[in-house]
């Protein structure tokens, strides 16, 4: 067992774990986190995506141990009370969405490449968000919403 402390979405948390306990499951099962997706398991789609230390993760392939003394904001984070941050809002007003089920972890990558890229190209969007799977949409809106944010946040 891992005994393990960290801040998720602003608040202290401390638990014990099985060593092999993902992030994934520790933010979904042990915390009650349940936007923070798993969709394949392998780091392939994305949905799991999460900040850690201010940096995008995919949290099905790491260790809850991994993340000992780390700050994690998962979706459920990103809005500051009823204000939803401005990727949020850009993929509502885009319609970036259809299913929903990629949308936290696309949301959730899109604002940690914001962060680092604030004025990208389509071509700079599409190699930022290669990483992140969206089975429904065709990528159109996406797109479009990443940019509407990226004009916002300036």
């Amino acid at each position: 067992m891992a005994k393990i402390t960290l801040t998720v979405n602003g608040a202290p948390h401390a638990r014990e774990v099985e060593d092999r306990t993902l992030l994934v499951d520790l933010l979904r099962d042990h915390l009650g986190l349940t936007g923070t997706h798993v969709g394949c398991d392998t780091s392939q789609c994305g949905c799991c995506t999460v900040h850690l230390n201010g940096r995008a993760v995919k949290s099905c392939t790491m260790l809850a141990a991994q993340a000992e003394g780390a700050d994690i904001v998962t979706i459920e984070g990103l809005a500051k009370g009823e204000t939803l941050h401005p990727v949020q809002q850009a993929f509502t007003d885009c319609h970036a969405l259809q299913c929903g089920f990629c949308t936290p972890g696309m949301i959730m990558a899109t604002a940690a490449f914001l962060k680092d890229n604030p004025s990208p190209t389509d071509e700079e969007i599409y190699r930022g968000l290669e990483g992140n799977i969206c089975r429904c949409t065709g990528y159109i809106n996406i797109v479009k919403a990443v940019k509407q944010a990226a004009q916002t946040m300036k």
